[in-house]
């Protein structure tokens, strides 16, 4: 793999925030896309469901949220809205979709946001951290969800119905490696025990049951996006001496690409042999390539608000911390979670792919419209 190729994690271009977001502008209308929109995943998802729980894997403090509405630090893990709420927008709903922990009366009728931080595939990932919903426990809360709505329409088959015109977006896999597989101290059992290889095998076998279980807990339409380049994130940079001349942790964005190899196989493997199964995958690696200086993004490796340096919570803000103001010039928001600006344009390109290779076999506007 060229270095050149692995050198940005969510690096934006001018194409894509000019001429991508006009298109959409001119040609959205506002009418709701789908029934509802269902998220599971990490700490790029979550939007307050860890905010209760007793972990260091929370962001509902300042100054995150210091460029959401109201300047409310709400629990995302970023300076203003993340990828699901610019999904949201995209898909024509008016707010964004609210998290499970803080759901109330019909708002299952329109989706929930399952997202974790600090959550993995595996359920021994970002233990460390504290309490978090993993995966299988997101999919776990699901199927609560659906019988709830079972019981709202009255009648399995009409539910059955709505669940399959609803999008699902799955973005976990990261903490799997940063809170896991590569976590340094004490080292982690999964390195003791597997190579890279053997480990994005694991991986892909327990994700492999997960979404098997969306599919029979009745989703039909669902984006999986793959892991993105965590070589190149700043704590990574920080934790890991770089010794080619690179500027990221080749060895992390090399392992990484394993999984999503696979990856891409299980979402072809899903489609063929499952009865009606829309999944897509979402190459975040190839949304993050591209020239940030000719948008004004000028900071590729260091983050925009003082972080913690040691604990559980080492690369996140702290609290009440100092921010930089020119918040639009950098990709990373804290030593692991992309900016506002960041989160928009992956949104854009996931929703409608720039290039063939955002998406496969399709992006997420025909996977809704199909």
């Amino acid at each position: 793999m060229a270095t050149i190729t692995i050198t940005k994690w969510i690096i934006l271009s001018i194409n894509i925030l000019v001429i991508q977001t006009l298109t959409l502008t001119l040609t959205l209308t506002h009418a709701q896309q789908v029934p509802c929109f269902f998220i599971f995943g990490d700490s790029q998802t979550d939007n307050g469901n860890n905010n209760r729980l007793l972990t260091s894997a929370k962001a509902n403090y300042r100054p995150y949220g210091i460029d959401f509405p109201g300047a409310i630090p709400t629990g995302r893990f970023t300076n203003g809205k993340n990828i699901p709420d610019f999904l949201a927008e995209l898909l024509g709903f008016s707010n964004p979709i609210p998290t499970f922990a803080f759901r109330r009366g019909s708002d299952i009728l329109r989706g929930l946001n399952y997202g974790s931080g600090a959550a993995g595939i595996l359920d021994s990932s970002g233990i460390r951290q504290g309490p978090r919903f993993s995966m299988n426990e997101q999919v776990a809360i699901h199927g609560a969800t659906t019988g709830q709505i079972t019981a709202i329409f009255r009648n399995r088959t009409a539910a059955d119905n709505y669940l399959r015109q609803c999008l699902y977006v799955v973005n976990i896999g990261s903490n799997d490696y940063i809170n896991n597989y590569y976590y340094q101290k004490p080292r982690s059992l999964s390195s003791l025990i597997y190579t890279s290889d053997q480990f994005a095998d694991q991986l892909i076998a327990q994700f492999s049951r997960q979404l098997r279980r969306l599919y029979d807990l009745g989703s039909r339409k669902v984006a999986v996006y793959g892991i993105g380049l965590i070589g190149c994130i700043p704590q990574e940079i920080l934790l890991y001496p770089i010794t080619n001349g690179s500027p990221c942790v080749d060895k992390i964005n090399v392992a990484v690409g394993l999984f999503n190899a696979r990856l891409v196989s299980l979402i072809n493997n899903l489609n063929n042999n499952l009865p009606n199964a829309q999944f897509t995958y979402i190459n975040a690696t190839n949304i993050a390539l591209g020239d940030p200086a000719l948008i004004g993004v000028k900071v590729l490796n260091a983050s925009c608000c003082e972080v913690q340096t040691s604990g559980p919570a080492a690369g996140q803000c702290l609290r009440d911390g100092a921010v930089c103001g020119n918040r639009k010039e950098y990709i990373f928001f804290d030593n692991f979670h992309p900016t506002e600006i960041s989160n928009n344009v992956t949104a854009l390109r996931s929703y409608r792919a720039l290039l063939p290779a955002d998406a496969s076999p399709v992006d997420i506007e025909r996977l809704v419209r199909q």
